[in-house]
């Protein structure tokens, strides 16, 4: 009997669990590419938020999207936008969790709200333009 690697010591999920699994995942999250369509083809049906913070907005952020730290968001900042508006959150990228962290304030706020994972470093890495102010 041969010894498993670790990736198969533990069996894979049924393919009707996976198949759930992952198309569930699209409802929480979008990726780099689709919100470049949609800035740069429409509809941009969404409100981009960038959740990193002031400094690191101001250095280089995806064009179009707002600075707002997740620290601060607050019913009251977000009083401007329909309350049926989708949020799209982005930190620094995969080694970041400041996106699932806007993501659950946004969620307790009743907010629709999806997370872009690839966060700055995936925009960057698809090869698009970044924005500074």
């Amino acid at each position: 009997m041969s010894a498993k690697s670790l990736v198969a010591a533990i069996p894979a999920a049924a393919s009707s669990d996976a198949l759930a699994r992952f198309e569930a995942s699209f409802s929480y999250e979008t990726d780099c590419w689709d919100v470049h369509n949609a800035l740069t083809n429409g509809p941009q049906d969404f409100v981009l938020l960038d959740v990193r913070g002031t400094e690191k907005y101001a250095a280089g952020h995806v064009p179009g999207a707002l600075d707002l730290a997740h620290r601060k968001i607050i019913g009251s900042r977000l009083a401007e936008f329909p309350a049926d508006t989708l949020f799209v959150v982005y930190c620094a990228g995969p080694h970041c969790n400041g996106a699932a962290r806007a993501a659950v304030r946004l969620a307790q706020l009743g907010r629709p709200v999806k997370v872009m994972p690839g966060g700055i470093t995936g925009w960057v890495d698809e090869g698009f333009a970044l924005a500074t102010a």
